[in-house]
């Protein structure tokens, strides 16, 4: 990711701004850090900035990388074959490297809580900002329920007489007593949990060169599987155009296992120096998400064969991971058990981030008045506990699934998950674009941005065109043969995201902003606050992280 500060920022002659976003006296003098102190001190109902880089990358890491890779990308290589899934995988990586660009544009200039359901306020229409607020909190508050789910059914893959309600209620409970915690505190846990995840799929892959090279029960592998079965699984149809239709199918699912890359920009309004933090955490959470997606797709298409049977099962164990199967393959038996602890880890790791950015979200849409003021009171220690306590209570629709009926509108409510992922991208381009726009009207030149995109309003394009293809051609296995439940399943989130727009529409009769009046004062952090642990790293081990990310 490119881009560099075209000034510096501790030698801005401008009016300066209070992180609350007052206009303050000229600055005169360089800033002591008696007055960096007076900058960052707590305020009340506000969030506090002490996020590092680390602590946003790693939350986004959490997020993101979860059931998507290491268990639904066995499904992604038996629906398009190796090569298939990872042009899939190669394609989405690069439509989510627009929209993070464009996000670090914006949330560097103007870092605040919520990030781009406010940039929609504010540079394209309220109702806008609130239909994609409210989608995007939805996915993301069931998501932590998805998660809560799949953590009880990883524990009967070793007890299978156990109730998942059981597992729900002890893993509910310290997942959203940590969102209590102060923002630095709960950034260092997610920092460490998240880590294991991602030593996980490293190790994995030094195992896949291993087993490839010769060192497993089936000898020198290479790539004898993009012979045999294929490189290529056909998908629904015959012939060439069966290749494409499995590519176009498994871009939804890799737009799933991408879904929180972003996660890293909604702590914009909760870091501790946002100039520098931000660009640093963007560039290295895209970075780090890509190579662990496309490495990881890549060495298990050369492990498993693609028409496996146990790829396509649809458990949430090891039983069906692609890791376990190319480990069974290679004769190694001890693995799977090993794989299901690291899945725990992995699915709690995601569902408190899913908590953190759900509240965050839910923060923002009040600051814009799209839900109750109160929402956004704060502790002493700038942890939203009320838009904490209404996102974890949707982590309580987990217990729909302990009965039959109950399931069925459980995972109706997942299908907004989905589609949520692409809608939000989509918007945050737009929100570029526009921003872009609003910069122009008023006379600021792009040279002034703290981080200034190298594709600009071309790249901002490009996400938005495809974003958009995707989010209305996903659920293209509906009209052959035309199936309508499948095609409410595949677009209630679509459905629900314009209902929503009309709503509000109809209802405040909104207007759009007009680019010469958008807001593009209201949070600017002009302040470079020195991270003195982040620079001098203590020990050997956190260097080589550093390094790593």
């Amino acid at each position: 990711m490119e881009g560099k500060p075209a000034y510096d920022a501790s030698s801005y002659d401008e009016p300066t701004f209070t992180m609350s976003g007052d206009l303050g006296a000229k600055k005169s003098e360089p800033m002591t850090t008696s007055d960096v102190e007076k900058q960052t001190a707590p305020v009340k109902d506000q969030l506090q900035r002490k996020l590092r880089s680390r602590h946003l990358q790693f939350v986004a890491i959490g997020g993101t990388v979860g059931t998507g890779v290491f268990i639904a990308s066995g499904t992604s290589i038996a629906t398009a074959g190796p090569v298939g899934a990872l042009l899939a995988y190669v394609f989405i990586g690069s439509l989510v490297y627009s929209v993070m660009l464009s996000l670090c544009e914006m949330s560097t200039f103007l870092p605040i809580s919520g990030a781009f359901t406010r940039y929609a306020a504010r540079f394209v229409d309220p109702s806008l900002a609130f239909s994609m607020g409210y989608i995007y909190f939805i996915s993301w508050s069931v998501t932590y329920a998805l998660e809560l789910t799949a953590a009880g059914i990883i524990i009967q893959w070793w007890n299978s007489t156990l109730s998942i309600g059981i597992f729900i209620t002890i893993f509910w409970v310290p997942i959203t007593l940590v969102n209590y915690l102060p923002v630095d505190l709960f950034g260092e846990f997610e920092f460490w949990f998240a880590s294991i995840k991602v030593v996980a799929l490293v190790g994995f892959m030094i195992f896949g060169i291993c087993i490839n090279a010769g060192a497993g029960d089936q000898g020198y592998i290479g790539f004898k599987y993009w012979e045999n079965p294929g490189a290529f699984a056909p998908y629904l149809t015959d012939g060439p155009k069966a290749k494409f239709v499995g590519f176009w199918a498994v871009l939804i699912q890799a737009g799933f296992a991408f879904q929180g890359t972003e996660l890293c920009a909604i702590g914009a309004g909760e870091s501790a120096n946002p100039r520098k933090t931000m660009p640093k955490a963007i560039r290295k959470t895209f970075w780090s998400i890509f190579l662990l997606f496309v490495f990881t797709i890549f060495f298990i298409g050369i492990l498993v064969p693609y028409d496996n049977p146990k790829m396509i099962t649809g458990e949430t164990n090891a039983s069906s991971s692609p890791l376990v199967i190319a480990a069974e393959l290679a004769g190694v038996q001890v693995l799977p058990h090993i794989l299901n602890a690291v899945l725990l880890t992995v699915v709690l790791s995601a569902a408190s981030s899913n908590v953190y950015s759900g509240s965050r979200i839910l923060v923002g849409l009040a600051e814009e008045r799209c839900a109750p003021r109160w929402i956004t009171k704060t502790s002493k220690r700038g942890v939203p506990y009320i838009a904490v306590s209404i996102t974890a209570a949707f982590g309580l629709l987990a217990y729909m699934n302990l009965s039959s009926n109950g399931g069925e509108v459980f995972n109706w409510l997942l299908n907004i998950v989905g589609v949520a992922g692409f809608i939000a991208w989509s918007c945050t381009c737009v929100c570029h674009l526009r921003f872009r726009d609003a910069l122009d009207a008023q006379n600021i030149s792009c040279d002034t941005l703290p981080f200034r995109s190298w594709g600009g309003r071309y790249l901002a394009w490009y996400g938005l065109i495809f974003c958009t293809i995707i989010t209305f051609t996903q659920g293209f296995t509906a009209f052959v043969p035309w199936v309508t439940e499948d095609f409410f399943i595949a677009y209630v989130s679509l459905i629900l995201f314009a209902v929503l727009y009309i709503g509000h529409k109809l209802i405040t009769r909104s207007k759009f902003v007009t680019s010469s009046e958008a807001d593009l004062v209201t949070g600017r952090f002009y302040e470079e606050v020195t991270e003195v642990w982040e620079d001098s790293p203590r020990s050997w081990w956190m260097r080589a992280l550093r390094f790593l990310f």
